[in-house]
């Protein structure tokens, strides 16, 4: 039985978030145990995030501050960053101990005992697709009522401005029997509402031993059958894979939310073909349109690019234009961030960095209005059906929930039971949250 201790600390993704809990599992299985203190945790996992130029380099400078207190530990720096820079990692910070990619974390315990051993550097960056799924029934802690699940991992579709084909290997997708039996351990665990997660989870396609083949609609009806599960979501979805099965199981499936995460990029067919997204604005429209037919209340929300090399003032415009189409009820959106190895990196770009900036405030301030706008719609007037996720330890007279649209809602109850769906007047809000009481 091991003595001693680990801290994780996860950037970016929802899938790194997934990840960290799987290697959480495996370490305190080993004998580990997990401490909230990165200065006195024996072992530090940065579990690392590619996507973004920013996301790296806080990385390093995380390192930095850690082994500069005390450098009796041993570092290991697993993820996308490991994946991307190799042993390169090794030659910019010499206190790294073990380079770990995403699809290899089940081996981290082994190379740790290795590491110790030896007191020699390790290394993996191997694409182990086949096995590490192998491993997700350690854990028995509670879960939280709202968890993520992965479904699907890599990609095929190489964006011009996208590292994840190259950080996460290709596109691979989980059997149906082994995220059904996880499934059923987070409900047993305390799990409510499922959200299945992949870099292109609607690519979601399995083959069983009888040859039938499950694509994610089927998968998510039969996830739906599970008695414990009250609501089912998946992200990050691509356009291409937004066939009309799926759109269809929209319409029919009570348990998948009228909430989709669709990332769209930019409004311009130009910039949309320059950066490979494979699809048209009236393509990406038709999508919005077709799955309204099939249910009138579903909201959207998206990922925007500003700044793509190329983008002019007209197809920032396009952009405005096809936000004002949609009315994307949430958004991600970011300056363009040049990723070495990229095919856009090669593309030269010749808008000032100021513009950028000012482009992006635009964009997000049309946003934030029409945020703003939606939640306002609930106020005094809408009962809302909210899951209840957890209690305020600092206040308890409040409980913390999402409707069925994502929002934040903050209630002021007493003696709500979590994992409930509970309905609820919204009295005020922001363009982030709603804040209501129960309605009995």
């Amino acid at each position: 039985m091991k003595d001693k201790s680990f801290f994780i600390k996860s950037y970016g993704c929802q899938m790194n978030e997934y990840d960290s809990e799987k290697i959480s599992s495996l370490l305190l299985k080993d004998g580990y145990s997990n401490i909230n203190d990165i200065n006195k945790a024996d072992l530090i996992v940065f579990n690392t995030c590619n996507i973004r130029e920013k996301a790296a380099q806080k990385v390093y400078s995380d390192i930095g501050r850690v082994t500069k207190k005390n450098n009796n530990k041993t570092i290991a720096l697993v993820g996308c960053v490991a994946q991307a820079e190799n042993d390169e990692i090794f030659k910019k910070n010499k206190d790294v101990d073990i380079v770990l990619g995403p699809q290899s974390y089940h081996l981290l315990p082994k190379m740790i005992d290795t590491h110790n051993e030896y007191q020699k550097k390790q290394i993996n960056t191997d694409f182990i697709i086949n096995e590490k799924f192998d491993f997700v029934h350690e854990e028995k802690s509670p879960k939280g009522v709202s968890s993520y699940l992965t479904i699907q991992e890599g990609c095929d579709k190489f964006c011009a401005f996208c590292v994840v084909p190259f950080t996460r290997g290709p596109e691979y997708s989980r059997s149906v029997n082994n995220i059904v039996e996880e499934t059923k351990s987070l409900i047993d665990r305390g799990t409510r509402e499922i959200i299945l997660l992949g870099q292109n989870v609607n690519a979601y396609n399995y083959n069983d031993e009888k040859n039938i083949t499950y694509n994610i609609s089927k998968l998510i009806d039969e996830i739906s059958q599970l008695e414990g599960v009250k609501r089912i979501r998946y992200t990050t979805s691509h356009p291409n894979n937004m066939d009309q099965e799926l759109i269809r199981i929209h319409g029919s499936n009570e348990k998948l939310m009228p909430f989709l995460h669709l990332p769209v990029q930019s409004g311009s067919n130009e910039i949309l073909k320059n950066m490979n997204r494979k699809y048209s604005v009236d393509e990406y429209k038709k999508i919005i349109d077709d799955l309204k037919k099939v249910r009138s209340d579903i909201e959207i929300s998206s990922d925007f690019i500003v700044g793509f090399p190329g983008e002019t003032e007209k197809d920032f415009q396009k952009t405005l234009d096809l936000i004002d189409y949609v009315q994307f009820k949430q958004s991600y959106s970011f300056i363009y961030s040049e990723r070495p190895g990229t095919k856009a990196a090669n593309i030269k770009d010749l808008t000032p960095s100021d513009e950028k900036k000012l482009r992006l405030k635009i964009l997000q301030k049309k946003l934030e209005v029409i945020q703003l706008k939606f939640n306002t719609s609930f106020c005094n007037k809408n009962i809302t059906n909210v899951l209840i996720e957890n209690q305020s330890q600092s206040n308890p007279e409040y409980y913390f929930g999402r409707s069925a649209f994502l929002q934040p809602v903050y209630v002021k109850a007493k003696n709500l039971d979590v994992g409930d769906i509970v309905p609820i007047g919204i009295e005020t809000c922001n363009h982030k949250s709603l804040y209501g009481t129960v309605i009995h």
